[in-house]
């Protein structure tokens, strides 16, 4: 079989985080640069070879204080930890429609943990372009104090403004490459 390399078209491609304001909305979150290097044994994506990383200074909530804090020691510390990786460690097939679980090592500021991401396969087909893509969606959750993004306040009733659990939501698109 013939190895096949993979990069996430930037253009097709969205990475999500959604966290808890005050215990009562979601604030959403993105990164706006990252990259991805896949392998794969033909079009077989359950052997998939991958590694991911985002730049953190692209952090955007739509509100650039926030997004400041964000980057600040309080949470991410962009200037000394300007990346977030995950490097996989495992692709379990779910079930024959499509559905994975995938597993691997996140690391956030300096800090590595096992995470579990559940991925829809929603297939590979030609562009228009005679490119092949594949597309997935991809879903998980994380603690963020597990990585020292421990910043935390309480309201005047005592109320949390940030909750702990962060969920990841991703929608990439794979551009074969030549």
């Amino acid at each position: 079989m013939a190895t096949r390399t993979w990069a996430i078209d930037p253009t097709h491609s969205e990475v999500h985080f959604k966290i808890k304001h005050l215990m009562i909305t979601n604030v959403t979150g993105s990164f706006n640069i990252f990259e991805a290097s896949i392998a794969t044994e033909e079009e077989d994506f359950s052997k998939a070879k991958i590694s991911f990383t985002a730049d953190i200074n692209s952090i955007s909530t739509g509100n650039e204080q926030r997004d400041s804090h964000l980057k600040s020691a309080d949470f991410f510390n962009a200037a000394i930890y300007p990346q977030l990786k995950f490097i996989a460690t495992k692709v379990e097939n779910v079930d024959k429609d499509g559905s994975y679980e995938l597993y691997g090592d996140i690391t956030i500021r300096a800090i590595t943990k096992n995470i579990k991401l559940a991925v829809e396969f929603g297939g590979v087909v030609k562009d228009m372009y005679g490119n092949t893509k594949a597309g997935f969606t991809i879903n998980g959750k994380i603690n963020r104090k597990d990585f020292g993004l421990i910043w935390s306040s309480v309201t005047e009733s005592g109320g949390v403004i940030v909750s702990d659990e962060v969920k990841l939501i991703s929608e990439i698109q794979l551009i074969e490459q030549a």
